[in-house]
């Protein structure tokens, strides 16, 4: 069974402000899109930058076969929101942009705007497997890109830069945050007996304090010596399958040329162990081939397929 991530990148309907101009390049990148996820097979896919419904509902077709959908009902300013993809039936657990109750608002903005809840939903949903039932969570944290009053992507303005840093990351922490809490939820204080996957666009490396939010209890990490010793921190642990990746394809996009692992698979301790690969791209291809991203995201409108790579792993049963 494969399950895995992928930011679809912008994946509206032709003619917005966001999507292909004309839908001669919208078809053109559900083709592209609808090639990789063919060829991935997966069981279940979280993807991230959901549009319309009926965009999604144009790749699946796309895509062929029979599919089960989820789609969270909260967007960000832009309209994008994360879903599933799914060959089994698909219940919703929970779609929320709640920050716990004793997480306060974070600021956002010089004048001290702040926010109490996530740009972006949070997805969960319970689905039957040959394991027996599995829960995912499906995220889009807040991103690393910088937006500036009046919408700037750029500032000459070093101190401004340094304080927007500082909103951005705040606001990715509180998200992470409540994300954590959300997989508590779904673990129940359970996770040696409860398959639970958290899963989706991090914006931020495995080693980023946000995306180590996520773990819970430190110490077992894959590829450390507690890994293979059982404490009493497993059931609400999640492991990053991340060290699972070969080196050279350890990364899920690229920006300013610079590879980065940006999207991730977290999975419970019933998990972890049959876990038997994880990798990006496409399992069996060559290193995967992504566009170099910079500061302004309207320069790749239109471009077909996506500037992520999935990310995913293979698990037995």
């Amino acid at each position: 069974m494969l399950i895995g991530t992928w930011n679809l990148e912008n994946l509206f309907l032709p003619g917005g402000p966001s999507g292909p101009k004309d839908k001669a390049a919208y078809e053109t990148k559900l083709a592209a899109l609808a090639d990789v996820i063919k060829e991935l097979d997966p069981a279940l896919l979280g993807v991230q930058e959901v549009g319309e419904d009926t965009a999604l509902r144009d790749l699946i077709a796309m895509v062929g076969g029979t599919w089960h959908t989820a789609l969270s009902q909260h967007g960000d300013s832009r309209g994008i929101r994360v879903g599933f993809l799914s060959r089994t039936p698909l219940e919703v657990l929970a779609d929320t942009t709640a920050f716990p109750p004793k997480l306060r608002p974070v600021q956002v903005a010089d004048d001290g705007t702040a926010v109490s809840a996530a740009g972006r939903g949070f997805l969960a949903v319970e689905t039957t497997t040959e394991a027996g039932p599995l829960r995912v969570a499906v995220c889009h944290l807040k991103s690393k890109l910088l937006t500036f009053p009046g919408g700037r992507f750029h500032t000459r303005d070093e101190g401004e830069r340094a304080r927007f840093g500082a909103y951005a990351l705040y606001r990715r922490a509180a998200e992470a945050t409540a994300l954590r809490a959300l997989a508590d939820e779904l673990l129940a204080g359970d996770g040696r007996e409860r398959d639970v996957v958290v899963l989706g666009d991090l914006n931020d490396e495995v080693q980023a304090a946000t995306t180590q939010i996520l773990l819970g209890p430190p110490g077992s990490e894959i590829g450390t010596p507690g890994f293979k010793v059982d404490d009493n921190g497993d059931a609400a642990r999640l492991w990053d399958v991340a060290p699972l990746i070969p080196a050279e394809r350890r990364f899920s996009r690229i920006n300013s040329g610079r590879r980065e692992l940006i999207d991730h698979v977290l999975v419970s301790h019933r998990l972890v162990r049959r876990v038997s690969e994880a990798g990006t791209g496409l399992p069996g291809a060559d290193t995967p081939r992504l566009p170099s991203v910079g500061p302004d995201p309207a320069a790749r409108r239109g471009e077909p397929g996506s500037d992520h790579a999935p990310v995913w792993a293979r698990v037995g049963d």
